[in-house]
């Protein structure tokens, strides 16, 4: 009996992060000078960090209080979305990786890419994920605001960084 309950809460909305969490650690380092580390968070005003960093924290609790069942036809397009936005959020990387030079890697488009192309997976997430783990009424906006609060100041933050450079 207690397995099958904790196999009811690992199988939540987090498990579709891990791909892009495992990409973050594994390529960061591979990214233009400034997205490491020692530079990301230098002369950004310390609100934008706060409201970003809060905002993805929220994001992430939501996400782990949703399972993951596919019943309905939006769960599956939401899967679908996911997977493209996936593979949008990684194109984006290996662009700014191997072809640091280019035109579309020195613009802001091209250098934003990492920062806006996650509104695709996430939305997949957040049509997947239609209920939480307590009795709690669920609105699907709710999650949709925490990730458009946290895709605002990300942005900006990364647009920040542009400025920067450029």
């Amino acid at each position: 009996m207690k397995s099958k309950t904790f196999q009811k809460y690992f199988f939540n909305c987090f498990l579709l992060t891990i791909p892009v969490l495992l990409w973050d650690y594994a390529f960061t380092d591979r990214l233009p000078q400034a997205f490491q580390a020692e530079n990301f968070s230098k002369g950004i005003p310390s609100f934008i960090i706060n409201i970003e960093n809060g905002s993805r924290l929220l994001m992430f609790i939501f996400i782990s209080l949703m399972p993951i069942e596919m019943l309905k036809t939006i769960q599956n397009k939401g899967l679908i979305l996911y997977v493209i936005g996936t593979l949008l959020y990684f194109a984006s990387w290996l662009m700014l990786m191997y072809f640091p030079n280019s035109t579309w890697s020195k613009s802001a488009l091209g250098l934003l890419s990492p920062a806006y192309t996650p509104l695709f997976w996430l939305i997949g997430i957040g049509l997947i994920g239609d209920s939480l783990y307590f009795n709690i009424p669920y609105r699907r906006w709710w999650y949709f605001f925490i990730v458009i609060v946290f895709l605002i100041f990300h942005n900006w933050h990364t647009y920040l960084i542009y400025l920067k450079i450029e």
